[in-house]
């Protein structure tokens, strides 16, 4: 079997009660035959041109002759290195595939001058980069192909011989693109972003990286068939009932990766989940976990735990392993893919959203093209901590004169039904011990602590955050580069872009009444070791 899925407790209840209405109501069929009024008559518009996810496996088969074909040309001509410039569901698939192949690929998803510097001077010679934006003018895409254009001609390499883009027909990246004659793989319109995992989207990236895409849509066709059929043993049905059926609702979703084969998916859903229920004060959120470990002190009453395993079936057989209460599913990749897509677009009208649009996403990019345009002077830190800038709402500050105190100052601000979002706009490479601050806090705080880096998750959760339930507060964590490097025939750095992206979003968060702290590591290798002491405290 591709995938197999087995549930307990609250979750048991949740598809008791909802599978056999979501049957009547023929909601898998409608999904397979992209009827757009599933949702509501609000939804209906943009429905109508998101679910082409549903048909992915066959529109997606005609690409791979041609990627095969490029990633031959490209290997005879000494490329082996990939890099894919790409935000949100433009990488997030890819790397899922990639690292679970075992195959190299670099994901360039940071505005971070530091992350840049050392993916464009990472064996330049040998390497071939794919830029992948679905609106063809996301700002980080359009900055590191910039950087690379510029890289390869310094270096003698014509740029038509190494980029590669996958965007929109007619995007404006399709348009520049054709004229400079890069090699350019057209996407299907009619699929969202975060369920473009079967689209050109993420089968050029993994096809040129040597994966074999072929297998990966084989593996989801054998699941399709059941997706489609209104039965309840559907296990998108089934599953999607789970995370949003639940009464009272288990909002938080815990999704843990310590038994599976395939690496990085939760990152994956993560945003599929967090970008698609997330809105009208409603939403489910993604939690991230390694392991489920109470010891930490972490409140786990209200987290649901999907625990991603290998052998979900052999589970279910052997009561001792069973996890009583938590959701078990395990699968081939491409089946894990086209089922997770259904079941939130199932979750998706249990809750009563619209799963496809992402209205609360753009209101940060805006804030922070206005100040790249106004180029405003950084404000002043309300007080420096060994090294550590401290910024944030004069309130939330007043009692404070270290990160500690500040830390504690916005964890009261935690509602007991809330969650601790930190935020690291940082080299994810250089800085990857960052992520460690989630299991402190959780500890500290004893609620629910979701990691993203920055600007990347502002495609995915950053949706949920402003638009979801407004019970969470956020921590920032920002690193001043050692170097900062120009964007070619661009008014700014990148340096300036990734602060730009933060101030945008803490000004957002802000307005919509969430606690945002800010600390800005000014030597990130020295105070990363202080940060971690005073969340600890």
């Amino acid at each position: 079997m591709s995938f197999a899925i087995h549930v307990s407790g609250d979750a048991e209840a949740a598809v008791r009660a909802h599978v056999p209405v979501l049957v009547k109501d023929l909601v898998a069929s409608g999904i397979t035959a992209q009827d757009p009024a599933l949702w509501g008559p609000d939804a209906e518009d943009e429905a109508s041109i998101r679910l082409g996810w549903t048909e992915a496996v066959a529109v997606s088969r005609s690409l791979i002759p041609r990627i095969s074909e490029l990633r031959e040309r490209l290997v005879a001509a000494g490329v082996d290195h990939f890099v894919l410039s790409g935000m949100g569901g433009s990488s997030l698939a890819p790397e899922v595939i990639a690292r679970t192949g075992n195959l190299e690929l670099t994901i360039l998803d940071s505005t971070d001058p530091g992350q840049v510097l050392a993916a464009v001077r990472d064996r330049l010679e040998t390497t071939a980069l794919i830029v992948s934006s679905k609106s063809g003018s996301t700002v980080e895409t359009d900055s590191h192909r910039r950087t690379y254009e510029k890289a390869f001609r310094d270096a003698g390499i014509d740029p038509a011989d190494r980029i590669v883009v996958v965007t929109d027909p007619g995007s404006p990246l399709d348009v520049s693109a054709r004229t400079a004659g890069y090699t350019v793989f057209d996407a299907d319109p009619n699929v969202g972003g975060r369920y473009s995992a079967l689209t050109a989207f993420g089968i050029v990236p993994s096809g040129l990286a040597g994966f074999d895409v072929e297998e990966l849509l084989e593996e989801a066709e054998t699941i399709s068939l059941e997706l489609a059929i209104d039965d309840e043993t559907n296990p998108g049905l089934i599953l999607g009932a789970a995370l949003a059926g639940t009464r009272p609702l288990r909002d938080k979703i815990g999704i843990v990766t310590d038994g599976t084969h395939i690496v990085g998916f939760a990152d994956w859903a993560e945003q599929l989940i967090a970008e698609s229920t997330g809105k009208r004060g409603k939403g489910l959120l993604p939690v991230v976990l390694d392991v489920v470990s109470p010891e930490l002190g972490e409140d786990l009453a209200d987290l649901q735990v999907v625990r991603l395993v290998d052998n979900a079936g052999a589970h279910h057989l052997f009561p001792a392993d069973r996890h009583h209460g938590e959701i078990l599913v395990s699968g081939s990749l491409g089946a894990m893919f086209l089922v997770w897509e259904y079941a939130v677009a199932v979750a998706g009208r249990l809750l009563g959203v619209n799963p496809f649009d992402q209205p609360d996403v753009e209101s940060a990019k805006e804030v922070a093209r206005g100040l790249l345009q106004g180029r405003p002077q950084p404000t002043d830190p309300a007080f420096v901590d060994a090294g550590i800038e401290v910024r944030g709402d004069p309130a939330l500050l007043s009692d404070a004169d270290a990160v500690d105190a500040a830390i504690g100052s916005l964890l009261r601000r935690l509602p007991p039904d809330g969650y601790v979002a930190v935020q690291a706009y940082a080299d994810r490479l250089a800085l990857s011990q960052l992520a460690g601050i989630r299991d402190l806090l959780a500890a500290r705080a004893r609620r629910p602590v979701t990691f993203g880096w920055g600007p990347r998750f502002l495609h995915s959760t950053g949706q949920f955050h402003k638009g979801g339930p407004a019970v969470g507060v956020f921590l920032q964590v920002l690193a001043r580069a050692a170097a900062d490097l120009q964007v070619p025939d661009r008014p700014f750095t990148y340096g300036e872009l990734i602060a730009a992206q933060a101030a945008g979003d803490a000004a957002v968060l802000t307005e919509h009444g969430r606690p945002v702290l800010t600390l800005t590591l000014t030597d990130p290798a020295a105070n990363v070791e202080t940060l971690f002491g005073a969340v600890d405290s």
